[in-house]
């Protein structure tokens, strides 16, 4: 195996880990984005609760 060869592996390799840290990052701030959408969804949640819980002891 000539330098050449070795130097396309090398760059060949190197490029396959930065692909996959790439797609590593995406994954995760999808799981972030996910993860931020239902706390904002239970935090939605709780608030429309607490809001009928309030209108049902006025409306008493």
């Amino acid at each position: 195996m000539g330098k050449a060869d070795q130097f396309r592996d090398k760059a060949q390799d190197l490029a396959d880990r930065a692909r996959a840290k790439t797609g590593n990052a995406k994954d995760e701030a999808s799981e972030r984005a996910s993860q931020a959408k239902a706390r904002s969804d239970e935090e939605r949640r709780a608030q429309m609760e607490a809001q009928d819980r309030f209108d049902q002891d006025y409306d008493a």
